[in-house]
């Protein structure tokens, strides 16, 4: 967004180091975290982001106009009057100079790590086997995954993308696919004579690819996907800008897209998947995120029962009434706590419908009152639930706060399957058991703004991914987050043979 507060917030054009005291890396001044520092552009003073301990957000709080900081990582530039990330600069070009500064900086302190590393590997035979040792140990406590750069609000995007990057299956098909833009090239040809839209002139999947290419190279501290993220804003025009996006609406439109462009650009033959796509077909998408449910109408009248079958690629669960209302306490005193278990069930559950909703009986002839209830008929091999955290309340959107607890392992699914089905769908704890592989969670309390970040677990370990900074955690720090997108992935996983030779196994 245009910021107006520039002018009067922002006076340096380079930080207020000297060169022979150049810090390896950028600290915060009251904390000393390496984490998301932020320079503040009138006073030059550096301190942690507001999802760390928040020092950038205290100064600014207790300093008058030091509202503007830069992100020392990605450059961005974020004004805490405005809640927003900034676009422009002031008339002199105050921002872009410091970006410059910072950049030579950051280049030098790379450079200082890297002859600091050298050094230590020229020491002592027993600092050798100690640093071989605090390599081992490095190896272990950080993913070959690298960071995504924030490009301005693109926080969803990058929460999104790193939590399908960490679901194997998924993410190595997509790797594994070869180059399609010779396929591009050909598909344009034939359209030559058919008017197209800007749309078709690009191919989502293959910027994906490369991104998750990328990614897993390990060689960077952090990306830059300003190549996927411009596709992005041709194929869905309503994202693009740098205002803040919903991640879930984000992430329905990504996997809707993929769909499509590869049943167009490659080869798949007719499939039983819940979710089929045009001539009978369905695609890795389907294949790992479709599952299909049963909708159940009954007519209050008669009591003729129609059902209906839907293909989903994610659940969206409400929060049970009786969880959003503030200062609700049990008997006890406490404060109720919600799980995912009453979001399912509340999902599941017999539902009268109302007035305005009244279902037209083909035995009546007429609309009558009726009840409705969904089962699932067919569980997918990547179950995702989203958790309906925004209403709108008058003319608003509201963030409901709630807190949702959620298992991080051992998610048995076998009471929400269509009963008639347990026996031939098989009642076994791996078909039915899901364990948690990412969860994308919603700082802040505006449903227009706020800040994404997600949690994922790689090879046995659980890593914070917040843009640019990835960082290991504990489970029980994932499992105190307010989930807002859980993926959680089946203990009995099957593809079909068709798709296994690209599964990255």
């Amino acid at each position: 967004m245009e910021c107006p507060h520039l002018e009067d917030n922002a006076c340096i054009t380079t930080p207020n180091i000297k060169s022979e005291n150049l810090p390896s890396r950028f600290v915060c001044g009251v904390c000393k975290t390496e984490q998301s520092p932020w320079i503040c552009v009138k006073c030059g003073r550096i301190h942690c982001g507001r999802y760390v301990n928040g020092h950038a957000k205290l100064h600014h709080e207790e300093a008058t106009n030091h509202a503007v900081c830069m992100d020392c990582d990605n450059l961005a530039v974020f004004c805490y009057k405005c809640d927003e990330f900034v676009i422009n600069d002031t008339a002199p070009g105050h921002l872009e100079k410091l970006r410059q500064q910072l950049k030579s900086i950051s280049s030098a302190q790379a450079r200082m790590r890297q002859k600091s590393r050298r050094r230590c590997s020229t020491d002592s035979q027993e600092n050798e086997k100690a640093t071989k040792k605090i390599k081992k140990d490095d190896r272990l406590s950080k993913p070959r995954s690298s960071g995504l750069r924030n490009l301005g609000n693109t926080c969803f995007m990058n929460a999104v993308l790193q939590s399908l990057s960490n679901i194997q299956q998924f993410c190595g098909y997509i790797k594994q696919l070869p180059s399609l833009e010779e396929k591009v090239t050909k598909v344009k040809k034939i359209q030559t004579r058919k008017s197209k839209t800007p749309e078709e002139d690009v191919l989502l999947v293959e910027e994906l690819r490369k991104t998750l290419c990328a990614l897993w190279q390990g060689s960077k501290g952090a990306i830059s996907p300003e190549s996927l993220f411009a596709v992005i804003w041709k194929v869905v025009p309503r994202f693009r800008g740098y205002q803040q996006q919903d991640a879930h609406e984000f992430m329905r439109y990504l996997l809707d897209r993929l769909h499509t462009e590869l049943l167009t650009l490659l080869p798949y033959p007719n499939s039983d998947s819940p979710f089929i796509g045009p001539k009978g077909k369905s695609t890795i998408v389907t294949a790992i995120f479709g599952g299909l449910l049963q909708n159940e109408v009954t007519c209050l009248v008669c009591g003729v029962e129609s059902k209906k079958h839907d293909p989903f690629l994610d659940l969206s669960l409400d929060i049970p009434q009786q969880f959003c209302t503030r200062g609700v306490k049990a008997k006890d005193g406490e404060q109720l706590r919600c799980t995912l278990s009453d979001c399912l069930q509340s999902f599941t559950e017999l539902e009268e419908l109302e007035e305005s909703e009244l279902y037209m009986c083909s035995t009546c002839k007429k609309k009558q009152r009726s009840t409705k209830k969904f089962w699932i008929r067919r569980l997918p091999n990547v179950l995702c639930l989203h958790i309906k955290r925004f209403r709108w309340q008058s003319f608003f959107r509201v963030k409901l706060e709630t807190f949702v607890e959620f298992p991080l392992e051992g998610l048995n699914m076998h009471k929400y399957i269509l009963d008639n089905l347990h026996e031939t769908r098989g009642s076994g704890s791996g078909s039915n058991e899901y364990d948690l592989a990412a969860v994308v969670v919603h700082h802040g309390s505006g449903a227009g703004s706020g800040h994404y970040t997600s949690y994922a677990r790689h090879e046995g370990q659980w890593f914070h991914f917040n843009d640019s900074t990835v960082t290991p955690c504990e489970p029980e720090t994932v499992a105190k987050c307010k989930a807002y997108i859980l993926f959680y992935i089946r203990r009995q996983f099957k593809v079909p043979d068709y798709l296994s030779i690209r599964n990255g196994k």
